[in-house]
C-alpha cells in the first residue's frame, strides 16, 4: 500500500513520513492506528524486506522506516542494511521483540538509528518515532542497561582501537556516559543542565574526535575505559 506525502505549506513543518515493515497485519493495524491517531503519515506498508524495497516512491519521500527484524525473507542487521541502502536517507526504527544485547549492538552498527521492544507503552513509540525522524538515536532504556552490561564484560571489540580519552573534555566525558547508557538528548539536556543544542553539539565533538559513527560504538569505548559503572540511579 502505497501514497503519496503531502507538500509543505509555506512556514508548516510536516509530520514524519512513516513506512511499516512487519510480516503480521494485526501488528501493521495497530501501529498504523496508533501512529495515525498522534498525526503522523503512513505512507505504505509492507510484510516482507523484499516488498520494502520494491516501494514505488518519490525520493526523500519516507523519513522512518518501522521496522522488525523477524521477517520470512530476512532477519536481524541484514533487513536494516538493505532498508538503508534502499530508502535512505530514511531512519530505521527497529520494533521487535528481540531483546538479546548482541543481536541490539549488531543492529545499530548497521546503521538503526533507534530500537524499542514491541513491550513498550505507545507513547513510547510515537516518541520514538519523532525523535529518530528529527535525527536522534532512540534506545529503550532497558536495551541500552543490557547492552552496556554485556560490553563492561566484554570491553571493546575485537581489533577496536582504544583512542586516548585525554582529548575529551570533562562535559563530554559526562555526554558519553549518558549516552550509552542509553539516554535521549532531550534526558541529558536536563540531567546536565543544558540546552539540548549544546548536548548535540558534545554529541557531535565526541563521534568526531572519537572517529565513531554509531552509539554502539561509543558503548564499547565508554565501557573498555571503565567510564561506566551502573548505580541504583
Amino acid at each position: 500500500m502505497t501514497g503519496s506525502p503531502d507538500l509543505p505549506a509555506a512556514g508548516r513543518v510536516l509530520p514524519p513520513n512513516v513506512v511499516l515493515l512487519d510480516d503480521h497485519p494485526v501488528v501493521r493495524a495497530g501501529v498504523r492506528m496508533l501512529l495515525e491517531r498522534d498525526g503522523l503519515h503512513i505512507v505504505a506498508e509492507a510484510s516482507s524486506l523484499a516488498g520494502a524495497l520494491a516501494l514505488d516512491l518519490p525520493a526523500g519521500a519516507v523519513d522512518v522506516v518501522v521496522a522488525d527484524l523477524m521477517l520470512k525473507d530476512a532477519r536481524g542487521a541484514k533487513v536494516v542494511a538493505a532498508l538503508r541502502r534502499s530508502l535512505a536517507p530514511a531512519a530505521v526504527l527497529v520494533l521487535t521483540m528481540i531483546d538479546d544485547p548482541d543481536e541490539v549492538a549488531d543492529v545499530l552498527r548497521a546503521g538503526a538509528s533507534g530500537y524499542l521492544l514491541k513491550e513498550a507503552a505507545p507513547a513510547d513509540l510515537v516518541d520514538a518515532v519523532r525523535r529518530v525522524a528529527a535525527g536522534e538515536t532512540y534506545l529503550q532504556p532497558s536495551l541500552g542497561a543490557a547492552l552496556l552490561s554485556r560490553t563492561t564484560v566484554s570491553g571493546p571489540a575485537p581489533g577496536t582501537p582504544l583512542r586516548p580519552a585525554r582529548t575529551l573534555t570533562p562535559r563530554e566525558l559526562d555526554v558519553l556516559r549518558l549516552l550509552a547508557r542509553g539516554h535521549t538528548n532531550a534526558e541529558m539536556s536536563s540531567m546536565l543542565d543544558m540546552s539540548l543544542r549544546t548536548v548535540e553539539a558534545h554529541r557531535a565533538r565526541l563521534l568526531r574526535k572519537l572517529g565513531f559513527e554509531t552509539r554502539a560504538e561509543l558503548v564499547r569505548y565508554a565501557a573498555g575505559l571503565g567510564l561506566l559503572q551502573f548505580d541504583a540511579t
